[in-house]
């Protein structure tokens, strides 16, 4: 049975409704219709799903969405306005004549309009069924997500080949006669990015005690014998879905702690990975990772590893399932981040992180692209 339906089903709801752009993870796997303004999905039980859009997007809708269409007008909204003046119980009506006298509503409805429409149905807020169908990704996704992950990994190709090339100078690099920047290195990652129809926002270029703040963009000069921390995460502009990936390199030879902990991180990605396939609690690769770092001397709280090991990735950067202390049961299909680092403020962080598929007896890894610290 479709999930949808299931979850209609088990509750009593007439239909399901979602309200968003198409921007929203959601609403775009469920129509593949991106519009930039709010749009009504509907979905009755055992029927196909319908959108509301205004008359200009329809045709458009008709072409591009996996649903059926219907205009705002079709809808009834203009002879709804004449009496109701407030947009969001005006929409609430239309939905209300759409999709029944019980409707279940993502987690993410707005408020406004979920109060709106109280007034004329029984709503029933979801527990999240569209994140978990979004987590299981077809044989199809999957190939979307691979191609993705090439042009991920060509664009950290010319990102740290700017650093290997560069020369140092008083102690910062160099590349055609000026400093190399984390703000040089960020837009040609970005740039070639774009060339390969990708859109890269906030991609984390830091460099030395920075990299010992897991999320610090980084700015300014790179510097030789230091780590660098390099984590992209772009969207392919057609297809809305991510790659993830992250690599920390030295141009030169850094402090034998940053050596020994890229070692252990490097390590500790293998022990997670061996520990990934469908069945196994997220927690079980995370928690296995914290004893091997623990037997490294490392901590696993306030320094030291840090964060969880790993997340799902899809029409959302971060998504279902997570690879951590409160993960659940990993699934075939879901396609997740394998990412454990290090952070040491004063001395610098270590970051190194690949994606794959859940496979049924093991972690089917996409990231073709070397780990090198030293370059």
């Amino acid at each position: 049975m479709d999930p949808l339906d299931a979850a209609m089903k088990t509750c009593g709801a007439d239909a399901f409704v979602h309200y968003a752009t198409g921007e929203d993870a959601d609403m775009r796997y469920l129509t593949r219709f991106v519009m930039h303004d709010s749009f009504v999905f509907f979905k009755r039980r055992r029927q196909r799903g319908t959108i509301i859009v205004p008359q200009m997007e329809a045709e458009r809708a008709s072409r591009e969405s996996t649903t059926a269409v219907m205009t705002r007008t079709q809808a009834g909204l203009p002879d709804i306005l004449k009496k109701e003046k407030d947009p969001w119980k005006a929409i609430a009506l239309m939905i209300s004549g759409q999709a029944g006298k019980t409707v279940l509503v993502s987690p993410a409805f707005p408020a406004v309009l979920l109060r709106a429409l109280e007034e004329h149905t029984q709503v029933i807020v979801d527990d999240g069924t569209m994140e978990k169908v979004r987590a299981k990704k077809s044989p199809a996704e999957i190939r979307l997500m691979q191609d993705v992950q090439r042009k991920t990994e060509r664009a950290m190709a010319l990102g740290i080949s700017l650093i290997r090339h560069a020369t140092v100078r008083k102690g910062v690099l160099y590349h055609d006669g000026t400093p190399l920047t984390s703000e040089r290195v960020r837009i040609a990652m970005h740039k070639q990015l774009m060339d390969d129809g990708c859109r890269a926002v906030e991609t984390i270029i830091s460099c030395g005690e920075d990299t010992a703040y897991p999320h610090i963009i980084g700015s300014g000069p790179l510097k030789p014998h230091e780590p660098i921390v390099i984590d992209t995460f772009p969207r392919d502009e057609t297809t809305g879905y991510y790659a993830d990936m992250t690599r920390t390199v030295s141009k030169g030879e850094p402090d034998a702690r940053i050596t020994e902990m890229y070692e252990a991180v490097r390590e500790a990605q293998q022990v997670g990975v061996a520990r990934i396939r469908a069945g196994v609690s997220g927690a079980d690769p995370y928690t296995a990772v914290v004893d091997y770092f623990k037997d490294r001397g490392y901590e696993s709280d306030t320094r030291g590893f840090i964060h969880n090991l790993g997340h799902g990735v899809g029409l959302q950067v971060h998504e279902l399932p997570t690879i951590g202390p409160s993960g659940v049961a990993l699934g075939a299909g879901s396609v997740v981040t394998v990412e454990p680092g290090l952070y040491y403020p004063g001395i610098g962080g270590v970051r190194l992180e690949d994606i794959g598929v859940v496979r049924a007896r093991q972690f089917v890894d996409f990231t073709r692209f070397e780990e090198t610290l030293i370059v």
